[in-house]
């Protein structure tokens, strides 16, 4: 994963300080690419523990068409946590504790941080227990699973995981293999707009490819998860359309570092890389749209141990 290590070096190196909406601060440039050889071994990042269980918890779910993260509080995936809770905060109907900014509160501050981990608790117990609230404050908008599943139109929907299936078995060499989260119509609907925004196939010598543009990347939390994600994704539709692996091509748009990762990235950039892991999936008699978090391990997986940094919401 030399490559990603790369990347980070290049931000510290080249990057401007930017202001953000998050208010956390950044250190960005714009226009970055990353390649890697899914048939060297699965890019699951070693310099840091990562956790894979979430990351394919997160993409079945996506692959479902799911936008409810009851879903993902279910499977112990907090990935999308702090974007339902912030609906739920907002609301009129809220009337606990002030939350405002509680992404950057509970990092300064100790007290409110315990504050704010009991009505994150208590919210997702209610989601869990209560279908109704989950229904109106842990549903995300038409998120990525929505639009990669059922785009919406005036004739019905667009199943594109299903029609970028049909296209790779039936089409091959075409150059339409594309699929986008990008609505311009319900961007403004999202709990966030997708930041993997459009990704396309390529076939060539009996193998799959997939180029991803990705218009916003936090490197440090996001990006090794976006890898992957994507990885694992292609992985997938290769079973599905019985073809061997091929490469992910990582297009960033702005790649930036939150001012409050920097000392984290500087930790990793201190450690040697370790061999990459070998991926398992269960798929024997199943559709990958069958597939479960347990079908998917896996193997060989050493990293060097976690690095905890706050999330920017």
């Amino acid at each position: 994963m030399k490559q990603y290590l790369e990347l980070c070096q290049y931000v510290l190196d080249n990057g401007t300080q930017k202001g953000d909406r998050t208010g956390t601060g950044t250190i960005s440039t714009f226009g970055y690419q990353m390649r890697f050889d899914l048939q060297k071994g699965f890019p699951l990042l070693t310099t840091k523990k990562t956790a894979f269980r979430l990351i394919t918890s997160e993409l079945l779910w996506f692959l479902k068409g799911d936008t409810n993260v009851r879903t993902l509080i279910q499977e112990r995936n907090p990935i999308w946590d702090e974007w339902a809770f912030e609906q739920w905060v907002n609301s009129e109907e809220y009337t606990g504790p002030d939350m405002t900014d509680f992404g950057l509160r509970a990092t300064k501050d100790d007290e409110f941080a315990k504050v704010y981990k009991q009505e994150m608790d208590a919210f997702k117990q209610r989601v869990v227990e209560d279908q109704a609230f989950a229904n109106k404050y842990a549903d995300l908008g038409p998120v990525y699973g929505k639009q990669w599943r059922s785009w919406a139109t005036e004739n019905g929907t667009i199943d594109q995981i299903k029609n970028v299936i049909d296209s790779i078995k039936n089409n091959p060499n075409s150059r339409r293999h594309i699929v986008t989260a990008w609505n311009p119509a319900e961007v403004d609907d999202m709990a966030l707009p997708p930041c993997h925004a459009l990704f396309q196939f390529y076939v060539a010598d009996g193998k799959l490819s997939c180029q991803l543009y990705q218009r916003s990347a936090d490197i440090f939390l996001g990006v090794p998860f976006n890898i992957a994600s994507y990885a694992l994704l292609i992985h997938l539709i290769a079973l599905e359309c019985e073809l061997e692996v091929g490469e992910f091509i990582h297009t960033l748009g702005d790649a930036h570092i939150y001012s409050n990762h920097v000392e984290q990235v500087k930790e990793q950039l201190q450690r040697e890389p370790k061999t990459l892991p070998t991926l398992r999936v269960n798929i024997e008699g199943k559709s990958i749209f069958d597939l479960e978090t347990k079908d998917i391990s896996v193997e060989g997986y050493d990293p060097h141990p976690r690095i905890k940094a706050p999330i920017a919401v």
